[in-house]
């Protein structure tokens, strides 16, 4: 059996990371797993949705022996990241934090904002970053709702107005002291494939923090020694919670060099 690398997600945010994965271990089968039957999981009460996350990750591990498993969402890792790794000792987990400590690292103004959905700003997770890395900043945490969503249709073709754009980031520009925002944190892979939107539209330039080649990398660094890469290139997989049957889904998945997987899963049945 070949062993693939998951790469999960609860839509098409994680696909950011599945790109940049693809191009830094390019002969490593890739599976994405989307629990769109959940989407957007940044509304669900903690409580079940980590219970969610724990008996679809048992599934998953069982059913396909994963030789890593990179958690591409902001709200799934720093929700139940701690309790997956416990549960399953033997299986790296790669996980996604928003990019506080760059971000910090990099800022001119001191003033950092970091665009995440309502789960990850109230998570202690975030918060404990903030104080961790970024004590010395002004870090001012934005959730939007729909971002998730707009993200997903503009993926998909269908049409997503500035005006609603500019609501849900606007928050993130803050002028204090003569100073201005200069960096703000794209805390869900969904959001880097709004990144160009908002560029355009955002009142003035600031530097976007796509987390993507930096979870890659961290991959790379898990897998990259311990495993030795497969000898040839296998198609990769997706598997969507919900079973789609959308050829439109999949043309989309296909253009990331996808098949996804239909009629049942052994994870799902």
């Amino acid at each position: 059996m070949t062993r693939p690398v998951l790469i999960f997600d609860s839509g098409l945010g994680g696909l950011t990371v599945l790109r940049e994965a693809r191009y830094l271990l390019p002969d490593e089968p890739l599976l994405y797993v989307a629990d769109d039957a959940a989407f957007p999981i940044g509304r669900w009460p903690e409580p079940e949705l980590k219970a969610r996350l724990l008996a679809l990750f048992e599934r998953l591990i069982e059913a396909h022996q994963p030789k890593a498993v990179v958690i591409a969402c902001n709200t799934a890792f720093t929700l139940a990241g701690s309790d997956l790794r416990s549960a399953h000792p033997d299986v790296p987990f790669v996980g996604t934090v928003p990019a506080i400590k760059p971000a910090a690292e990099q800022t001119s103004s001191g003033l950092i904002s970091v665009l995440a959905t309502p789960g990850t700003v109230r998570r202690t997770y975030t918060r404990s970053l903030i104080d961790s890395f970024a004590s010395q900043c002004h870090v001012r945490l934005v959730g939007s709702d729909l971002l998730a969503e707009f993200a997903e249709r503009h993926l998909r073709g269908d049409t997503v107005g500035d005006g609603d754009l500019l609501t849900e980031i606007e928050d993130c520009f803050l002028e204090r002291d003569g100073k201005r925002t200069d960096i703000i944190v794209l805390a869900c892979t969904h959001y880097p494939f709004l990144a160009n939107r908002f560029r355009k539209i955002a009142p003035w330039p600031v530097d976007w923090l796509d987390p993507a080649e930096a979870i890659a990398r961290q991959l790379m660094r898990v897998v990259g020694d311990a495993h030795p890469r497969s000898a040839g290139r296998i198609q990769d997989r997706a598997i969507f919670t919900s079973q789609p049957d959308n050829p439109a889904l999949e043309r989309l998945l296909a253009g990331f060099g996808l098949t996804l997987l239909k009629g049942g899963s052994p994870a799902f049945d």
